[in-house]
């Protein structure tokens, strides 16, 4: 007997969802771009007013009003927050943008993928990933923080505190962050100040293959001269990355182990793995939404809008709009022109794409080599406003059906 489909309750909800793509088509279809007076914000989720909203002049990452989230006012990590480029608009956040996109285009992709397949193996064996309760996700959080932070040039056995420290920064910037998770956040923040500091520190140099001394040359360039930019933009390389790369890992291996037949396909002839994390970033994105503010009355995507409006863009619906992917439902490794907002459109697009993928693909590599299955009668969703993470037993804290 089929159970009926139950929708979420609200688009802040479907990131959590075991299903919420037949939801996603559904305010496609019918309420494109929707004042939601439940929420109090207006709801994008066509394709074409996603890509309108992250393409406007009246819209900012940030309420004009408050830059930097209040909790976290006064603080080492509000100061981090509010000179990242991914939470800045105008000349800060071309200058900041453009030196990373430099930076990141400057990685050997060979290399990237050497270093994320050395530490798909240590990570995995050492965390016992094929078989110790919440092994695998432990192993899907920690891979993109060790295989960044190593090509960023800093120590291996700073890489565990590392870790830990992004992942409670990650927690305080959320949006929908608690007090725990905001005093987390708080604590950690210092200690990596102190680490990307003695990065800079170390000084950059043309022969330096380090990638953080690439990014810090690039600033350099482009007339950044304020050490604490750079170093806040080196911790938003890890911070940007951490999640996301965990939730494509966990979301790819999901999508495996419930498709045997497509999991044979990789087994058999590796080189489709690419094409499978691809249209994973398309049918089941780690980054469900975002977040923008109207900084002046006008007209948005044909609505009129508010100062102070906010908007939250569903990029998950947009993936999922048949104008944009034609059948969306369906899973299709060869889909023709596949347009994915996962990574954004527009200034404040993500170039993190290369990165992420190459990690990704060799996580998923490394857990199809061990033929480890996965518990999915405990399949529960990591708590987030934004972000979409399987986890498998045990559940940390937070997690949620």
């Amino acid at each position: 007997m089929t159970t009926p489909y139950t929708p979420p309750r609200n688009p802040l909800d479907a990131v959590t969802h075991p299903d919420p793509y037949p939801y996603y088509r559904e305010l496609v279809a019918r309420r494109p771009l929707a004042y939601d007076e439940s929420l109090g914000v207006w709801i994008a989720a066509s394709a074409s007013a996603v890509r309108a909203i992250l393409t406007s002049d009246s819209c900012r990452v940030r309420p004009v009003a408050e830059p930097v989230p209040a909790p976290l006012h006064d603080s080492p990590a509000g100061d981090i927050f509010g000179r990242l480029a991914r939470m800045n608009d105008g000349p800060i956040h071309a200058s900041l943008k453009s030196s990373i996109i430099a930076a990141l285009s400057s990685l050997d992709v060979e290399h990237l993928r050497q270093r994320s397949v050395y530490w798909s193996e240590a990570l995995f064996v050492s965390l016992d990933s094929a078989s110790a309760p919440g092994g695998f996700m432990e192993f899907a959080y920690r891979l993109p923080v060790y295989v960044l932070s190593d090509l960023l040039g800093i120590p291996v056995d700073q890489l565990p505190h590392v870790t830990r420290w992004i992942a409670d920064l990650a927690g305080c910037f959320a949006p929908r962050g608690d007090q725990e998770s905001i005093a987390r956040g708080l604590a950690a923040a210092p200690h990596l100040l102190n680490v990307f500091a003695a990065l800079h520190g170390q000084g950059a140099s043309d022969g330096d293959d380090r990638l953080y001394s690439h990014f810090a040359i690039e600033a350099s360039r482009r007339g950044q001269t304020v050490d604490a930019t750079i170093v806040a933009n080196g911790i938003g390389l890890l911070w940007q990355s951490y999640e996301a790369t965990a939730g494509l890992i966990g979301a790819t291996t999901l999508l495996l182990a419930r498709r045997p037949d497509i999991a044979q396909m990789v087994r058999d002839d590796v080189s489709a793995l690419p094409l499978v994390i691809q249209e994973t970033l398309r049918y089941d994105p780690p980054i469900q939404n975002t977040r923008r503010f109207i900084a002046e009355d006008a007209v948005v995507a044909g609505q009129q809008m508010r100062k102070g409006d906010a908007v939250l863009v569903l990029l998950a619906a947009a993936n999922h709009d048949s104008a944009a992917n034609p059948e969306p439902e369906r899973f299709d490794l060869f889909r023709g022109d596949r347009a994915t907002f996962t990574f954004g459109v527009g200034r404040h697009a993500c170039p993190g794409q290369t990165l992420a993928a190459t990690i990704a693909e060799e996580g998923v590599r490394r857990w199809i080599l061990s033929n480890a299955p996965l518990p999915l009668e405990s399949l529960l969703y990591q708590v987030s406003a934004n972000t979409r993470i399987p986890l498998f037993a045990p559940h940390p804290k937070g997690a949620q059906a």
